[in-house]
């Protein structure tokens, strides 16, 4: 399976950066003499309303029905951040290349291949991961026998893919970057390795407009962020850790077109985020372990507050410092010290606990939360404290079913590889991609 093989390069092609730190960079910091002024998310854990205490709807059909269904080769991975497009990687039966980039039109039920070869193939190079969204692509290339990298965005009009620009490129002292699109920017997360040159470098979150190669610094981060930034249509949600004596995290918010943190929660020293997203409810997240610490966040499972609130304006405020040397705007973007006030609104809320091993970010179809824990896929109505379960196909791995969505739409997209023999000898091999709407 492609997912095997993109395994294996992440594994050997660890990376590092060519590019100079762009202007309009954001440094997760502002509290450096101690943490007693740092707020952080404090919920009881009687405000926790947990996914075992829902009503549960027996047949899934009378609220999520199936909108279209797209056939893939098998071993096929999709992201979706966009009701109108969403990306893939298509395995080959050749060594060469390993995978080709496809894009899905939901609405349609139709896929296209857009980019057969790597840009970097002559070179050795194989296309590795991709993300896009109605304005564009992105994708990295990797080299993992000289354990190089490389970042490209390409503009997108219907169908069409335009020119490829290289963004960055690195070699083995940075990990390969971790992908994210919004409005017209493509996004991209560089960490330093563990064992690397670059481990004592910061984390940085960068992007460039679709068409060109123009890349700046979003935010940096001391040390690794918490997790892969998550597409969430109009937004990028990143975890950077805070520029503190102690180790904490901060789920922020960057619209996607400004490049400014419009929202932003610190979690609990040491409590660090398995994944992160945005929805109608604010910040949501997932912790991989149990913490014995925390009140009501503490658990494994995926958090979420239960229902929409009105959320603070954010500002620098006071004690901001512009962390750049070249006279960049720091308070264009919020250091994590002003956060106390966003954070402090979220303790204040009644929160949702999906209680299940979780294995990616939520999405939003309508009013419902769609979120995959073990090997299916579960419907929440927050409002009506309701939820219902996905139906599986037949022959699916062992892997299930997979959230390709990380967005609030109208629709959301789901798939799973099937490898199923029949009774009658009759084999069906192939992804299946299903797109889900609210009845």
């Amino acid at each position: 399976m492609l997912l095997t093989r993109r395994h294996f390069l992440y594994g050997v092609a660890g990376i590092a950066t060519l590019a100079l730190m762009g202007t309009g960079a954001v440094w997760a910091s502002g509290q450096t003499k101690g943490d007693d002024a740092l707020a952080t998310l404090s919920v009881p854990a009687e405000a926790v309303t947990s996914s075992n205490d829902l009503e549960e709807i027996e047949d899934s059909s009378t609220v999520m029905a199936i909108a279209s269904t797209i056939k893939l080769p098998f071993g096929s991975l999709v992201w979706s951040c966009d009701d109108a497009v969403a990306a893939c990687l298509l395995p080959t039966e050749v060594a060469k290349p390993l995978a080709q980039i496809g894009l899905i039109f939901p609405e349609a039920g139709t896929y296209l291949t857009v980019l057969e070869h790597a840009v970097g193939e002559a070179e050795g190079f194989e296309i590795y991961d991709v993300r896009a969204n109605s304005a564009g692509v992105i994708w990295t290339e990797a080299d993992i026998m000289d354990g190089m990298w490389r970042v490209y965005g390409a503009t997108l009009s219907g169908e069409t893919l335009g020119e490829p620009q290289l963004l960055d490129e690195g070699d083995v002292n940075w990990e390969m970057p971790t992908l994210a699109c919004a409005a017209n920017y493509g996004y991209w997360q560089r960490l330093p390795q563990l064992d690397g040159n670059a481990r004592v470098e910061d984390s940085l979150l960068k992007r460039a407009a679709f068409g060109t190669s123009n890349a700046e610094v979003v935010y940096a981060s001391q040390g690794r962020m918490a997790c892969a930034p998550t597409s969430c249509g109009d937004a990028i949600i990143a975890v950077p850790r805070a520029r503190t004596s102690g180790t904490y995290y901060q789920l922020t918010r960057i619209d996607g077109a400004s490049g400014a943190v419009t929202d932003a929660m610190v979690l609990p020293a040491s409590m660090k985020p398995l994944e992160c997203g945005y929805g109608k409810t604010g910040f949501n997240f997932a912790f991989d372990g149990i913490y014995n610490y925390g009140d009501g966040i503490a658990n494994l499972g995926t958090y979420m507050p239960l229902a929409p609130f009105e959320h603070p304006p954010l500002d620098a405020g006071e004690g901001a410092e512009d962390e750049g040397d070249d006279g960049a705007e720091a308070n264009r973007f919020l250091p994590v010290a002003q956060a106390n006030g966003g954070t402090r609104a979220y303790s204040d809320q009644p929160w949702f606990h999906y209680v299940r091993n979780p294995l990616s970010a939520p999405a939003w179809c309508g009013d419902w939360v769609l979120m995959r824990g073990q090997s299916g896929i579960c419907a929440v109505d927050l409002a009506g404290k309701r939820y219902t379960s996905l139906p599986l196909e037949n022959g699916a791995s062992s892997y299930g079913e997979f959230l390709a969505s990380t967005n609030m739409g109208a629709r959301t997209i789901t798939y799973s590889n099937i490898d199923h023999t029949s009774l009658e000898g009759d084999q069906t091999k192939l992804c299946l991609v299903r797109v889900w709407q609210p009845v």
